[in-house]
This record gives structure tokens, sequence and C-alpha cells, in this order.
């Protein structure tokens, strides 16, 4: 049976899940869900998750939302290893924590500032800004002597951040360079993750060139 994804290409956490399920060679089912037309508020959808979120995987019954814990199923379930999601305790712990960072910190952050603007017309806010900038502080010094968000391969985490990092970068709100370990981190993982254009770039930027035409009128 097939494993369906209930998703939106726009979406930095989708497009996450994508870049896992393409590392551990899961083929997915995508189902594009119109979130204008309210395609995430049918009865059938609200039966598989009451939040009513993208993305959402059904793998034969199992419903399951946040992209976080979906790309922690993935790797589990599915990864030919644990070097995308280590079975250590030590090394999952920081995984973890760098997962937690980018849902709470680094993509809630750059949330707050760019949602705003696209979906309310509302003004830059140049106090958020600052937070999503010392949000990427935090990166940059956590990449300092690692070649990875958390340790010297990919894990989900780069994942993750990856596809919240260039969705930044497409945006332009915020100049990358003046994070050098970031940009490197960025420039290697566009590098070794497994077509990336097509799981992550493509989508990332679409949804810059949309935050552009809406916030530059």
């Amino acid at each position: 049976m097939p494993i369906d994804l209930y998703y939106i290409a726009g979406s930095a956490p989708c497009r996450g899940v994508l870049i896992t399920a393409k590392a551990v060679g899961v083929d997915l089912n995508l189902k594009e869900t119109n979130l204008m037309k309210g395609e995430h508020m049918t009865p059938e959808f609200i039966k598989m998750n009451p939040q009513h979120t993208v993305p959402t995987l059904d793998d034969n019954g199992l419903y399951l939302w946040e992209s976080r814990a979906i790309q922690m199923y993935l790797a589990d379930k599915y990864g030919k290893d644990s070097s995308l999601y280590p079975k250590e305790p030590e090394k999952r712990a920081l995984v973890n924590q760098r997962l937690f960072f980018d849902m709470g910190t680094v993509y809630q952050r750059f949330g707050d500032y760019a949602y705003p603007q696209m979906f309310g017309g509302a003004p830059k806010d140049e106090e958020k800004l600052k937070k999503l900038e010392e949000a990427l502080g935090f990166l940059n010094t956590f990449l300092e002597g690692s070649k990875f968000v958390a340790g010297d391969n990919i894990t989900i985490a780069d994942h993750s951040l990856l596809s919240s990092v260039s969705t930044i970068e497409a945006t332009e709100v915020v100049d990358l360079t003046k994070y050098p370990n970031v940009s490197r981190w960025l420039a290697d993982c566009k590098s070794k993750v497994d077509s990336y254009q097509e799981v992550n770039g493509d989508g990332a930027e679409h949804f810059g060139q949309w935050f552009k035409s809406v916030v530059n009128k």
C-alpha cells in the first residue's frame, strides 16, 4: 500500500519531510492539498488530523502530523541504517535538540516575521527580524567546529533546518553571508542532499518569489 503525504510544495516543514523520505528511499504518494480551497478542512481530512495541518502522513492507517515527528518516524522505520537518526542516546539527543531548535526557534521566528506580512498585510517588524537574526546566530555558533548541525554527517536535523534556512535565503529577508558557518553548511547540504533542487530547492524558490511579490508591492 502506498504511503500518502498531504502537503504543499511551498511549505518548509513539508519539504523537510520530502528530503527525509528521499534519503531513506520511501516513495511517497504526494497529495497536494489546496489550503485556500479548504481541502484541509473536509470531514475526511479532519478525521485523519483534527488539527487539519500539513504535512500529514497516512502510512496505511497510521496518521501522523508535525513534520519533525514524521521525519523521526520515517528514519526509524525505513532508514537503511541509523546514520540519519542515531540510536545512541547521546547522539540522538543532539539530533532531537536541533530538530526542536528548528521547530521552536528558527522556523518559528521566521514565521513570526514573514507570515503577518504575507497573510495579514502587516508592516515589517524590525524587532521580529532581530529575533530571526539572533536564531541564525545561534545556528552559526552550533556549526563552529561541526560539519553538520549534529555532528560530522547529515542527519534528519539537517533536513529540517535545510528546508527552513533555504526558505529564509529565498525570501532574502536576511543576508546569510553574515553567518559564515551557516553559509558554508547550507552550500554543503545543497551539494550532498540527493535531488536537492527537486525535493526542496524549487519549493523554496517558489515561496521566496511569492513572499517578495506580496510584501514588495
